[in-house]
């Protein structure tokens, strides 16, 4: 009887949401209509633009535009786009006049397109065009001849829109009121997407760009599929599959940027052209950047993208919202990521206090912005939104971790070593010499370092399961896997007597020396659970019903590539075998780790398939062949003179 009975429940509801489902359809089609348009640019090319227009007259209206290059189908005047899926319903209820625009040589646009097209400042032809330019002469012409609007854009993306939301910005239309960049592509060479700190993700690259990098010089509504894996285990692709070169070969000579990008391994001008935070100067409209803390693409670009706008134009009114998501998640369901809950849904809080209240306020005049502060971030460990008037914090102080023996770390760095009287002269020599041999060639345990050997034969998986394609919960995933190697070194304090919370970028110092000439180095931080913790039966989760008990949370971790331990233009080959300083920033954690926790620190040399294999030799890794890959011991050293740590924005409460 029960189980009949809430099968009937069951069945109502499902009933139920899909007649709320079709009413919004429906009142989506009666109040609004299509129109379809090819915009000019100022150059003559014009790009396809899909406008949503609300049949009501009683007022005027405001216009939110999405330029993209993952197209702005369903083509047809008949056919809407399911906004009315989303929680982007309210603008529609709002009655705004919604746009979507292929960009530049997509989908059904004119042109040629180029990936992160360089911001031009200095456009003084109709020849001269960029994202901004084009941006500029799409909203003038919607200001014109859209019947109905009241004068007033804005511009929302997530990801690679994100990029172009960044770029509209640039573009000094003065109708253009608010921009909302939503984990942004900004560098793609030292945080977002394809590389993080030089070493290249080639895991995203290659199944997002075999697809995306397709060329497709005519209009088209289909750009089709991309390369499919033969093997369903990434982890055994990727290592068969070998060198960088093979994966040249395999998604073929006709897509051009993959190639671009292995002829400019350091941080060239080319790269630096596209860095989207070069153009950030005097900007106009309103700015709320968004991102996610556990965004696997482009957590990044929005830290850095805020950071850039507050320095270089002060006087814009810039603010940040960082939550608890992966990319995107602030579009969906919020409450949880993977194992990790977060006891609200917070996409949800955003969606509703947040954007929609920003657009309302800069664009209908509606409202007030109150409750967004300059920063609006999202703590994990504690659940809760915060909200500060800078970022970081201004209580924040820099605390050191430092990594020392038999597994531990503490705030207290570890003392020198008292010299020893080692008797006569000649003692003395035999000592310090048997001391040095030590250093260089016994395999004994040593209080001086922490010594493990890499070997790009057999590196160090990202994630514990075998997965087809990169998951997005790895960024919170349970990292007991990583710890039983014998190539990831583990080093964790004593259990907290009291939180510790940590708002900031987290700095990365480790002092090591290497056998070889080049290595890579990923540093994790970790929030170690008690043995018998579990989530309160009603806090919402995916229900897998994972054993929390002593789970080591991913809270943020990032790789260096070592040679570009000094600088991303001129790399710099290791002296094998000496105590060399490698120092990094990791993006920006928002994290309390409770009273009864522990911090655990991992550091290892590689991070595969997310990370491309470094040979651990010095070279030019794309063009590197199989033979160049080699092991190499790597040695982090806690001598109370060369002490490795980790630096930690914690929060002075």
């Amino acid at each position: 009887m029960k189980r009949f009975l809430f099968l009937i429940i069951y069945l109502f509801f499902i009933s139920f949401s899909v007649i709320a489902q079709n009413a919004d359809s429906t009142w989506f089609v009666n109040n609004y209509y299509k129109i379809e348009k090819y915009i000019p640019m100022r150059d003559g090319i014009k790009l396809f633009t899909a406008i949503y227009i609300p049949k009501d007259k009683t007022e005027t209206h405001p216009v939110l535009m999405t330029r993209t290059p993952y197209s702005c189908k369903p083509y047809g005047e008949d056919k809407f786009s399911e906004i009315w899926k989303t929680y982007r319903i309210a603008y529609l209820k709002e009655n705004y006049i919604i746009v979507t625009q292929d960009v530049r040589g997509r989908y059904m646009s004119e042109g040629e397109f180029v990936d992160v097209r360089p911001f031009n400042p200095n456009k003084k032809t109709n020849k001269d065009i960029d994202e901004a330019s084009d941006t500029y002469d799409a909203i003038d012409w919607l200001v014109k001849n859209i019947p109905g609007n009241n004068g007033k854009v804005g511009v929302i993306g997530t990801s690679y829109p994100g990029f172009y939301s960044t770029e509209a910005a640039l573009s000094g239309h003065p109708a253009l009121k608010a921009v909302s960049p939503q984990a942004p592509v900004t560098d793609w060479f030292i945080g977002d997407d394809f590389h993080h700190k030089g070493a290249f993700f080639v895991m995203d690259g290659f199944s997002f760009y075999s697809t995306f990098g397709k060329p497709h010089p005519k209009p088209t509504m289909d750009y089709g599929t991309g390369f499919t894996t033969p093997i369903k285990d990434n982890y055994k692709f990727f290592l068969q599959t070998g060198t960088l070169k093979n994966f040249g070969r395999l998604i073929g000579d006709s897509i051009k940027f993959w190639h671009e990008l292995y002829q400019h391994p350091n941080y060239d001008d080319w790269w630096k052209a596209r860095n989207a935070r070069v153009g950030l100067y005097n900007v106009k409209p309103a700015m709320l950047w968004v991102g996610g803390l556990f965004d696997a693409e482009d957590c990044w670009g929005a830290w850095n993208s805020y950071k850039a706008n507050e320095k270089q134009s002060p006087q814009t009114n810039s603010k940040i919202v960082m939550g608890p998501w992966y990319h995107g998640q602030w579009s969906a369901e919020g409450s949880y990521l993977g194992n990790v809950r977060f006891e609200s849904n917070t996409s949800a809080y955003f969606q509703q206090n947040l954007e929609i209240p920003f657009f309302n306020y800069y664009l209908k005049g509606k409202g007030n912005i109150s409750q967004i502060a300059e920063a609006n971030i999202f703590f994990t460990g504690e659940n809760n939104w915060k909200k500060y008037d800078q970022w970081p914090p201004q209580n924040s102080a820099t605390t050191s971790l430092f990594l020392l023996p038999n597994g531990s770390a503490s705030f207290t760095a570890p003392k020198p070593k008292p010299a020893k009287d080692a008797g006569t002269t000649g003692e003395k020599i035999k000592a310090l010499t048997d001391k040095i041999q030590n250093i260089f060639t016994s395999n004994k345990p040593s209080e001086d370092f922490d010594e493990y050997i890499s070997d790009p034969a057999h590196p160090v998986p990202y994630t514990e399961d075998v997965h087809n394609r990169r998951t997005r919960e790895y960024m919170t995933d349970d990292q007991r896997f990583a710890e039983r190697r014998a190539d990831v070194l583990t080093f964790q304090t004593d259990t907290l007597n009291a939180d510790i919370t940590v708002a900031g970028p987290v700095i990365a110092d480790l002092l090591t020396s290497i056998s070889a000439t080049d290595a890579d180095f990923v540093v994790k931080l970790i929030d170690v659970f008690p043995d018998y913790f579990e989530y309160g039966k009603n806090i919402k989760g995916s229900e897998k019903n994972y054993p929390m008990g002593g789970y080591e949370m991913l809270v943020r971790a990032e790789i260096m590539r070592g040679k570009f331990r000094n600088s991303f233009e001129t790399p710099e080959p290791f002296t094998p075998n000496k105590i060399t300083e490698v120092k990094w920033e990791l993006p920006d954690v928002a994290h309390t780790f409770k009273k009864g926790h522990r911090i655990m620190i991992q550091v290892q040399s590689s991070w595969f398939p997310l990370a491309d294999r470094n040979p651990q030799k010095f070279i030019d890794i794309y063009h590197a062949d199989e033979k160049d890959f080699q092991k190499a011991s790597i040695r982090i050293y806690h001598d109370g003179i060369n002490n490795s740590k980790i630096i930690l924005p914690v929060l002075n409460k």
